[in-house]
C-alpha cells in the first residue's frame, strides 16, 4: 500500500477554522461563530479573545450528550454556500452544524468524476455532498436513516435550485438498502460512504462501525463494475486506523483494478495555518 496522504479542507467564504487549542475549536459558519469540543486540539490556541455566538458544552457521559450555550441570538438555521450549492446550517443537539466542512475536498474530488454518473450516497445526512455531486452532473441516490435529515436535504435542494435534478431521497437503513440494491442487480459509477460510529435505522436497526463496515463494503463492491469510477469511505472513529480501512477497501475492490489512496483528513486553521485532524479515509478510483 502507498504512503498515507493528508487531505486538507482549506477555509472558504462561508466556513473557516479560526483557531483551536486546549481541547476546543473556534469556527465561523457564515456570520455565526461557534466553539466546540475538539480532543485532538491538544496544543495552546493562538489567541485568547474568542468571541463566539454559541458554545457547545459536552455532557458527562460517553454517548455524545451536551447542550449549546448562547452568548447572543442565533437563528434556528441560516444559509451558507459552497460553489453553486446553498444549504442551511443549524446548531444541532449533536454538536454538529448540520454538515461536515472537512468533507469539502472529498466532494471536490468526486465532483471531478461525477458528470454523467450514477452515484450512491450512503449515510448522506442533510445532502450537501449529494447536491454538490448533482450540480457536477451526477445522478444521485441519497440514503439516510433519519427522516429529518432527508427532509433537510430536500429543503437544501430547493434552496440551491436543484429540486428538479435527478436525486432520489430515501429514508432507509444503509445496509438493508444496499443489500436490496444487490438483489436488484443495480450498478453505480460511484459510491460515498460516510458512516457514523454508532447509529440506528428507521426501524430500530443497529449500526456498529467495527462490526458492520466490512459486510457493507462487500455489498458495495457488488454494485460496482468495470466501468465504475470511484468509492470514497470516511471514518471518524478514533480507534480505527487509516491503514486498516485502506486494506479493507483494497481487498474488497482488488478485482476491479485501479488504485486505493489512504490517509487522514484535516482542516487548516486560519490563525497559524496548522492542521487539525478530523477523520481517516480510503478511496478507490481508476485514475
Amino acid at each position: 500500500m502507498s504512503a498515507l496522504s493528508t487531505i486538507i479542507a482549506e477555509p472558504w467564504a462561508d466556513y473557516g477554522l479560526i483557531d483551536c487549542g486546549d481541547g476546543r475549536k473556534y469556527e465561523r459558519y457564515g456570520d455565526v461563530r461557534v466553539v466546540r469540543p475538539e480532543p485532538q486540539a491538544m496544543w495552546a490556541p493562538a489567541n485568547s479573545d474568542w468571541d463566539p455566538h454559541a458554545t457547545f458544552l459536552p455532557g458527562a457521559d460517553e454517548e455524545g450528550g451536551g447542550r449549546w450555550v448562547h452568548h447572543r441570538p442565533v437563528a434556528r438555521e441560516w444559509p451558507l454556500e459552497r460553489g453553486a450549492v446553498r444549504f442551511n446550517a443549524s446548531l444541532t443537539p449533536f454538536r454538529h452544524l448540520a454538515f461536515f466542512p472537512d468533507m469539502a475536498p472529498q466532494w471536490d474530488w468526486m465532483s471531478a468524476r461525477a458528470d454523467g454518473t450514477d452515484i450512491l450516497n450512503l449515510f448522506g445526512y442533510t445532502g450537501v455532498g449529494s447536491l454538490i455531486l448533482s450540480a457536477a452532473g451526477g445522478r444521485l441516490v441519497h440514503v439516510d436513516a433519519s427522516k429529518k435529515s432527508v427532509e433537510a436535504g430536500r429543503r437544501n435542494a430547493e434552496l440551491s435550485g436543484l429540486s428538479g435534478n435527478p436525486i432520489r431521497w430515501i429514508v432507509d437503513d444503509a445496509a438493508k438498502f444496499t443489500a436490496r440494491e444487490v438483489r436488484r442487480e443495480r450498478r453505480y459509477d460511484g459510491i460515498l460512504l460516510d458512516p457514523p460510529k454508532f447509529g440506528r435505522g428507521p426501524e430500530g436497526e443497529v449500526w456498529r462501525l467495527e462490526q458492520n463496515l466490512a459486510s457493507l463494503l462487500t455489498d458495495c463492491r457488488k454494485l460496482l463494475d468495470d466501468n465504475s469510477r470511484f468509492l470514497v469511505l470516511t471514518v471518524y472513529a478514533v480507534r480505527m486506523s487509516a491503514i486498516a480501512i485502506g486494506e479493507l477497501v483494497r481487498q474488497a475492490l482488488a478485482d476491479l483494478g485501479g488504485s486505493v489512496e489512504v490517509g487522514e483528513m484535516a482542516v487548516r486553521e486560519e490563525a497559524r495555518g496548522l492542521l487539525l485532524p478530523t477523520a481517516i479515509f480510503a478511496r478507490w478510483s481508476r485514475d
